[in-house]
């Protein structure tokens, strides 16, 4: 291990959670913008989600633009810092590993650790911060829908299940107008890299036949087998069926704990609001009501989103079909926004 001289400045917080916090940074050496997340590893839990972001981020060998990149990963320990690898033969590395599979901290606690991870500055904000202050377009809707499923089928052929998706976790870079804004796909705190099919170690297993048993993610875009806690990727499809819902009819919800409007789509049981995925548990042969706000919807999307939203995930696209479909509607379809 090694000291060393500060590679960033950092300019201002731009966000915290119980995660971690992220800052707004420049390189020193080029002065170009980055984000900077900065997480405490104090309890197992968060060493964790860490772990799990940064194996995520590090296994993916190319770059999309519309997945957050990580530059680089720094553990601190105290005053002294290095660059983090993955398969690392660190000790520091292998305590943050063992922190992680034991569900107990296995570093001495009295020092200070921290992960630094470098990535992609997003100026924009979230997709629900962008969408919720401006009128809805149509342009913009074609757009981001693209974009989306350009993200997740790259990130289900390069084995990852997100398991999170939502539009929190979507940030949002600018660019320049009049060019539509660029999407990226963060937070992988939970997503799941796929191991091998275990016919050789260099033939990948196909997300949609890697089940996962822990039931994670957020209420409101969980597929009704995450509830139950046996799923695939297809999981993501229906989290981003309920997300592309959402934005096409402007279907929001007040989190109870933030006083948040989100863009998210549900079924209404009386008073009551209650995640499709849920209600789709109770009731399996539950209609969905699409659209539920606008007079009408193009028939070819509606048709998508219903099945994106499929009680039975053999019934979903998986993420290159539905990347192809939603192409096929944007482009060939010039009433498919009505």
């Amino acid at each position: 291990m090694v000291s060393s001289q500060p590679k960033y400045d950092l300019i201002r917080e731009v966000g915290r959670g119980s995660y971690g916090v992220v800052y707004e940074a420049l390189v020193r050496r080029t002065c170009a913008r980055v984000a900077v997340k900065k997480i405490r590893c104090h309890a197992p839990e968060n060493v964790e989600l860490a772990l799990r972001e940064f194996w995520a981020l590090s296994s993916i060998k190319s770059q999309h633009p519309n997945v957050i990149h990580l530059e680089e990963c720094i553990l601190q320990k105290d005053g002294m810092v290095q660059k983090m690898a993955h398969g690392s033969s660190s000790s520091l590395y292998l305590q943050l590993v063992e922190t992680s599979l034991k569900g107990e901290i296995a570093f001495d606690p009295r020092s200070a650790y921290y992960l630094w991870f470098v990535m992609d500055f997003c100026d924009g904000g979230d997709m629900n911060e962008y969408l919720l202050s401006r009128k809805p377009s149509r342009k913009t809707n074609t757009s981001f829908m693209l974009q989306l499923s350009s993200a997740l089928a790259f990130l289900h052929k390069n084995q990852i299940i997100h398991r999170d998706l939502k539009p929190d976790n979507i940030l949002i870079s600018q660019g320049r107008a009049p060019a539509e804004p660029t999407l990226k796909v963060a937070d992988f705190g939970l997503s799941k890299v796929c191991s091998a099919s275990g016919h050789s170690a260099e033939e990948p297993v196909s997300v949609n036949k890697c089940f996962l048993s822990t039931a994670c993610g957020t209420d409101f875009y969980m597929a009704p087998e995450v509830w139950e806690g046996h799923y695939t990727a297809k999981a993501d499809i229906f989290a981003l069926g309920i997300i592309i819902w959402a934005m096409l009819e402007r279907i929001t919800f007040v989190d109870t704990e933030t006083k948040k409007e989100l863009l998210g789509s549900y079924v209404r049981q009386g008073a009551a609001i209650v995640p499709v995925g849920e209600a789709l548990l109770e009731n399996p042969k539950m209609e969905l009501l699409i659209p539920v706000k606008k007079k009408s919807m193009n028939a070819r999307m509606k048709q998508l989103i219903k099945e994106m939203l499929a009680a039975n995930p053999q019934d979903r696209p998986d993420a290159f079909e539905l990347e192809l479909r939603l192409v096929n509607i944007a482009f060939r379809d010039s009433s498919w926004d009505t």
